[in-house]
């Protein structure tokens, strides 16, 4: 009995080490990222996200997007390769994704994919992994240039660079360990499932206030240094508030308002303009990276 006391003491101690640990450094002041270099500056890597495997996360994203695919395709809501705004949104990441891999080391290796899907749904994400996705809705009724489609996209490429779904499980899979602890005896095999539960919800997980106001302004970043005008975010969030007029969009749930978004992107406008000056002017833009096949 006493040795199964001692175990219990034990689990219950490294319960709250790595949840207190992950509380501490999550929350405390951090380093910001892109400090000493041109461009914006943001919060560094919350430590709920190093609770994640990345690799289990891409996986399961990769799984997900591929099952919605199949979906879209079944439906007939799956663009074909031939389709002209499926190859301009095509054409428009091959510009931002070279510039994204100095963000985070894992997307060199990451398999980007671009679709586009039917729906009137105005919407965009990017999963951990770096598969993108544009609903027509989003394109059709916001009537986007390509500048302000590159910085919706630049924007949604950033929650996956910042790992922003990581953080959001890792906290999750803290607090499951934190309460379970006792009858679990700590199980750190629980990540594995909290991963693998939340994984399954990869396209409806919201983020935070915080979160998306650093996908701003790193998407802001990416559209500048591929030679789009940061400026766009300024007449994309004022169509966005339009269009929320009478219902809130889906991809506007959990995001800080218009007002308060195009304030934040016009303070931060000095540090991306000469980025995109430089850009725009020595054309040609740079090379696209690879894109596997639709649906591969």
């Amino acid at each position: 009995m006493n040795l199964v006391k001692s175990h219990l003491r034990g689990s219950i101690v490294r319960a709250t080490q790595i949840v207190g640990l992950a509380l501490v450094i999550g929350w405390a002041g951090v380093v910001y990222a892109g400090e000493g270099r041109e461009g914006v500056q943001v919060g560094g890597t919350s430590a709920f996200a190093k609770l994640v495997p990345a690799e289990q996360l891409e996986r399961s994203s990769s799984q997900q997007y591929a099952m919605m695919l199949s979906q879209a395709a079944e439906k007939r809501a799956l663009a074909p390769q031939d389709n002209a705004q499926l190859k301009r949104l095509r054409a428009i990441a091959s510009r931002i994704i070279p510039f994204a891999l100095d963000w985070n080391p894992r997307a060199r290796d990451w398999r980007w994919e671009v679709n586009l899907l039917g729906s009137n749904q105005i919407n965009a994400y990017c999963m951990p992994g770096g598969k993108i996705a544009f609903y027509t809705g989003i394109l059709k009724t916001l009537q986007l240039t390509d500048d302000e489609v590159a910085v919706v996209m630049g924007h949604e490429i950033a929650h996956a660079l910042r790992e922003h779904a990581r953080e959001r499980i890792g906290k999750n899979a803290a607090t499951n360990i934190g309460v379970s602890v006792v009858s679990q005896l700590l199980n750190l095999g629980q990540l594995g499932q909290t991963v693998t539960n939340y994984g399954a919800q990869l396209l409806t997980l919201e983020f935070s206030r915080e979160d998306e106001t650093e996908a701003d302004l790193v998407g802001m970043e990416l559209a500048a240094r591929a030679g789009f005008d940061p400026r766009a975010g300024v007449s994309l969030w004022r169509k966005m508030s339009a269009a929320n007029k009478n219902a809130p969009p889906q991809w506007l749930s959990t995001h800080p308002s218009g007002a308060t978004r195009i304030a934040e992107i016009e303070a931060n406008l000095p540090k991306v303009m000469p980025l995109y000056e430089r850009a725009h002017a020595s054309h040609p833009a740079p090379a696209a990276p690879h894109l596997p096949p639709l649906g591969e």
